[in-house]
């Protein structure tokens, strides 16, 4: 339970006090400022407190989005102030000082509550504001101005707005259009029933894993249930999220679940289009691989480049401002959304290619489409990073070199050079270069030869920080090198099962990759040095499949995927669920539509 401290007595017919407790308060008056400290002191120190002014006037859902929004240690709406117990102290010695001063220089501030917020200003102190809109929040100061106030809020239906703002402020044109129009009253439904966002993220898990198992039955029956499906767990695939936005019911774990569950079901559909299409004698393990190894390159090279600008000063460009007037036109907003094939687009085109033609048909244009949506974005940024000055902070070259995934291997040959060859990203292209070339040499032992030259230039790329103009698309690389490798060489091993093992690592190693962006995006820093060691870093693992390639027939380096397979996949599965279930580290809820 909560606790929000009235300054005052309330106003006669004010609805205050049932508006708070409606939003989980315990409500106790305070008679003067002192005696709103005593009770700030009185409260438990784990309970969210909060300071409101008796004569507010405003909507519930103002108040809901100024006092009860998990994410934000302070919080205030004009006439009310919020603060969770990590931000309890800085309150409560900024309530302190008010009391001792009467006020200070914000006597002019009549309502303790703003007065608590310029305090907490002038020290200094981070308070969210929410954006309200037309919602009304207003500490009125005689009769006539409270009438208004009231009025106001008459003339304003705050669930209309609430429902609007639990759609994503950015979203691509299909999930705009058809499936928010409907899917934000299903979030209200769930809410009204006491479902959390993580049960509808979970739902939607589970029907997107009957899909592929829909889909990996090759029946055309299977395929057209499989289709229905992916798009029923997309629906509640923005279900889970307009349900947060809907009920402020944000968590560091619902972020986690939200993001590795679209990638784990993407990826286990694909599995279940290709082992449905081995039941029709048609091998598309290639493809499904190939797809994944597209679709996983393409979100590193968004999280690099946002990772690498995002706080970066001189941060402009002539490419930039192009994009950003292009933008200013309406029809050109959805043109472009649409054709980086986003997630909504992208399982759409799923779903309908995957009832109405093959598996063959929807991995190739699944591919194609992709492609051109990988080099569309990649080319514009690598323009934008060309044309811009900018001077990007240590914070982000260290998030690009954790982005690398450097093993031991790496670390040691670059100790042993003691030089850089190069910069960055020259280097790390050479050494990809070279590893592609060995791969396609068709000598049994030029991959491992590739594969050690590749890691000297792993070790290069990071002997210096990533601060070049292109040295983001260092990290995109060395993802490219390590799953192009796997694929290569398990096909090139022609045996049933080798390019379903390299298909469970891949998916083991990507799950990694993804868990390393989450966590720098939720400022909680790169998974533990031990783990990076203990799985060998890309280089490693691209040496070690060379060579078990090279030494072991294609039956036996299908077991060895396998067994790789099984291993990193334990391991990082557990690290990440011990990590996610028990860190401190703020949810991270994306307003845009990922790719």
């Amino acid at each position: 339970m909560s606790t929000a401290i009235l300054t005052g007595q309330p106003v006669p017919g004010s609805s205050i006090e049932g508006d708070l407790r409606s939003l989980g308060f315990d409500v106790q008056v305070a008679v003067d400022a002192a005696d709103a400290e005593r009770l700030v002191a009185e409260a438990p120190c784990e309970q969210r407190i909060a300071l409101v002014d008796a004569r507010f006037v405003g909507h519930v859902h103002a108040l809901r989005l100024g006092l009860t929004d998990p994410r934000f240690p302070l919080a205030a709406v004009p006439g009310a102030v919020t603060a969770q117990p990590d931000g309890r102290v800085t309150l409560t010695r900024a309530l302190a000082r008010e009391n001792s001063t009467g006020g200070g220089t914000a006597l002019a501030v009549d309502s303790l509550p703003d007065r608590i917020v310029t305090a907490l200003a002038d020290d200094g102190a981070e308070v969210y504001r929410p954006e309200l809109g037309s919602l009304v929040a207003a500490v009125p100061a005689d009769p006539q101005a409270r009438n208004e106030a009231r009025q106001a809020v008459a003339d304003v239906d705050d669930e209309a707005v609430r429902l609007k703002s639990a759609v994503k402020s950015r979203d691509g044109f299909f999930t705009t259009h058809f499936i928010s129009p409907y899917s934000r009253y299903l979030a209200r439904w769930c809410a009204r029933r006491g479902l959390t966002p993580n049960q509808v993220t979970t739902a939607s898990l589970i029907t997107a894993l009957i899909a592929a198992a829909c889909a990996a039955t090759g029946t055309r029956g299977g395929f057209i249930a499989a289709g229905v499906l992916l798009i029923a767990s997309f629906v509640l695939d923005c279900t889970d999220g307009q349900l947060a936005r809907y009920s402020l019911q944000y968590s560091t774990l619902g972020a986690w679940l939200d993001a590795t569950f679209d990638r784990a079901k993407e990826y286990a559909y694909y599995a279940g289009l290709a082992l449905g299409a081995a039941r029709g004698g048609d091998d598309v393990w290639a493809l499904a691989l190939g797809a994944m190894i597209l679709q996983t390159c393409r979100h590193v090279v968004d999280f690099s480049f946002n990772e690498a600008n995002h706080d970066a000063t001189a941060n402009t460009s002539p490419t930039a401002a192009l994009s950003d007037k292009l933008d200013s036109v309406g029809w050109t907003v959805w043109v472009r959304r649409m054709i980086v094939l986003p997630i909504g687009e992208r399982w759409a085109m799923i779903a309908v290619l995957t009832a109405a033609t093959t598996p063959r048909i929807t991995f190739y244009a699944l591919l194609i489409g992709c492609a051109f949506a990988a080099t569309y974005t990649t080319a514009g940024r690598v323009l934008r990073s060309l044309t811009r000055k900018a001077q990007r902070t240590d914070r982000a070259a260290q998030a690009l070199a954790d982005l690398a995934d450097n093993g031991p291997v790496a670390g040691l040959l670059a100790r042993v050079a003691r030089a850089p060859l190069g910069a960055p990203f020259p280097v790390a292209l050479a050494g990809t270069a070279v590893l592609a070339v060995a791969l396609f040499s068709g000598v049994t032992w030029a991959p491992v030869a590739g594969a050690f030259v590749y890691a000297v230039a792993a070790g290069q790329a990071l002997y210096r920080p990533l601060k070049g103009a292109l040295d983001w698309l260092v990290p995109p690389l060395f993802r490219a090198a390590e799953y192009g490798t796997v694929l290569i060489l398990a096909a090139k091993a022609d045996v049933n099962g080798a390019l379903p093992a390299a298909f469970g690592l891949v998916a083991a190693v990507a799950y990694h990759h993804y868990d390393t962006v989450y966590r720098i995006r939720g400022n909680a820093g790169a998974p533990p040095a031990w783990l990076v060691r203990a799985i060998g870093g890309h280089e490693g693992r691209t040496l070690l499949v060379t060579v078990l390639a090279a030494l072991l027939t294609a039956s036996q380096f299908t077991v060895a995927l396998t067994v790789l397979a099984v291993a990193v996949a334990l391991l990082v599965l557990v690290e990440s669920i011990r990590f996610w279930v028990s860190a401190g580290a703020p949810a991270v809820h994306d307003e845009g539509e990922p790719a």
